[in-house]
């Protein structure tokens, strides 16, 4: 049985001195070991849900994968206890992947994680933009489809809804419909749950979408948008320098405090029309 995004506990609501006791719904937040060929890579403090797109988008930020054809399986582990049967999962490499997993294992700081980060931290823009090459995507959206995307995503985030505790993501087309949403206690997992559904599809690059995140934009979430090639990523908070230079570089269109009619481009604006 998949587990719940959602759960109850019992709390004290103090209103002008007058405690009372109810049920309250929360976010439901668990780790998640990510095995590699059966080797344990990372543990991931996640919403369950979707962990297998996680996984691989996880995987893909990470460079061990670099395109679909890299995963083999992607299975819940059935060799550990029974509280962690659901919260383990393995995923298997092949080709050239076996290789970088050898030299990631070997980079790799022994922590827990809080998210799934990406990079954190440990390559520079110039190793990145030597990997990948900039985005695609000569187009134009008028700024009322950048405008709307806030409340769009907004309608479908069911579980920030019951709780207030979730970070949400989402794919929209270029008119703004939304193709593909993810939520999770940390918007880094929520990018690669969607970024991890779309490498799987074969989707990639997506250079006719738009990205949304909650929250404030740091370095790995433009990083993670580079990898899928997305042109453009929006949030309805304030983006991060780095993530600014980054966007600069990879030629991202990056836009910030999406809130009403009104926002901020930091990069390349030259997507954005009236």
């Amino acid at each position: 049985m998949a587990k719940k995004a959602a759960g109850l506990r019992e709390v004290t609501i103090s209103r002008a001195g007058d405690p009372r006791i109810i049920t309250d719904c929360v976010a439901v937040e668990e780790p998640m070991e990510v095995r590699v060929n059966g080797a344990s890579f990372a543990v991931i403090m996640r919403t369950p849900g979707a962990d297998r797109d996680l996984a691989a988008g996880f995987l893909l930020a990470e460079d061990v994968v670099r395109t679909a054809d890299e995963i083999g399986t992607i299975e819940y582990c059935a060799d550990v206890k029974d509280e962690g049967r659901d919260n383990t999962i393995n995923v298997t490499v092949t080709g050239a992947a076996i290789a970088r997993l050898e030299v990631r294992l070997g980079e790799r700081r022994q922590v827990m994680m809080t998210a799934s980060c990406g990079l954190c931290g440990r390559r520079t823009i110039e190793s990145l933009r030597a990997r990948v090459s900039a985005v695609s995507g000569q187009w134009t959206v008028p700024a009322s489809v950048i405008a709307s995307l806030p409340d769009r995503l907004r309608a479908v985030q069911e579980v920030f809804e019951s709780t207030g505790g979730l970070h949400a993501a989402g794919l929209f087309d270029r008119t703004g419909a939304l193709q593909l949403s993810a939520e999770d206690v940390g918007r880094h997992n929520a990018v690669d749950k969607i970024v991890g559904r779309t490498l799987l599809a074969g989707q990639h690059p997506l250079e006719e979408r738009l990205l949304l995140v909650s929250g404030r934009t740091s370095f790995e979430l433009v990083q993670k948008a580079l990898l899928a090639g997305v042109p453009l990523i929006a949030s309805v908070s304030a983006p991060s320098s780095l993530a600014i230079d980054l966007a600069i570089e990879a030629g991202i269109t990056l836009c910030g405090f999406v809130r009403g009619a009104t926002f901020n481009i930091y990069s390349h604006p030259h997507r954005i029309g009236a």
